[in-house]
């Protein structure tokens, strides 16, 4: 067992070194206990929308592109840490399947008539619980627009994908699992996950934006 953890250990330090193959074999070497955690947690009502594949696709992503986060705790810490993940992802994907929440279209920032597109654009930011710092009358639909746009750009494929379709062109959850051949579930997840970058990053891209209370 000491051995194992050593392996580990050392596999999470070349990780965060930038090694890929490291990162790789440790998520592989963690992936089953995570996995069974997740499988038990998943009712049999909710498996026609989601199975713990679907949960484990996203925390792999998340891993991949949120190691910088990781705090610490050696390999035994990295595995509590994937599996909060994994039991996020999974909350979230309840949460949606059983909410479905969807941006409102009448929503507005700023006063003067936008498109459609710009609505939704601002919809979207009023979902994630992103405010506008500056009267309203100071940004205009279009300059929402411009600056999401900018952002998604930064984001993994998929995430923007969900957003673009979903929350953007107004798509059903089913139309974009099947752009992106993956379940409703696993698409909820990911739309939940971008929510998360999109608050993240926003308030640093523009002096418009600061994060609030709400979440999505």
């Amino acid at each position: 067992m000491d051995r194992e953890r050593e392996h580990l250990d050392g596999l999470l330090d070349r990780a965060r070194g930038g090694d890929r193959d490291a990162l790789i074999e440790l998520i592989e070497a963690c992936a089953g206990r995570v996995r069974a955690r997740i499988a038990s947690k998943i009712t049999p009502h909710l498996r026609s929308s989601i199975d713990e594949d679907d949960v484990m696709q996203v925390t792999y992503l998340e891993v991949v592109t949120r190691l910088d986060t990781f705090v610490g705790g050696g390999s035994a810490g990295f595995f509590a840490w994937m599996s909060r993940l994994a039991e996020n992802n999974l909350i979230d994907a309840v949460r949606m399947l059983t909410a479905d929440k969807r941006p409102d279209p009448k929503k507005r920032v700023g006063s003067a008539p936008i498109s459609d597109e710009d609505s939704s654009a601002c919809a979207l930011i009023d979902l994630i619980g992103v405010t506008v710092t500056t009267p309203s009358e100071g940004v205009r639909g279009n300059e929402i627009r411009e600056i999401l746009n900018r952002v998604l750009m930064r984001l993994p494929p998929d995430y923007a994908t969900v957003i673009r379709l979903y929350d953007l062109q107004g798509h059903s959850i089913s139309e974009v699992a099947a752009e992106l051949n993956r379940s409703e579930g696993a698409v909820y997840m990911l739309r939940a996950r971008a929510h998360d970058r999109l608050r993240e990053l926003l308030p640093g891209e523009s002096r418009f934006f600061s994060t609030g209370d709400a979440s999505a």
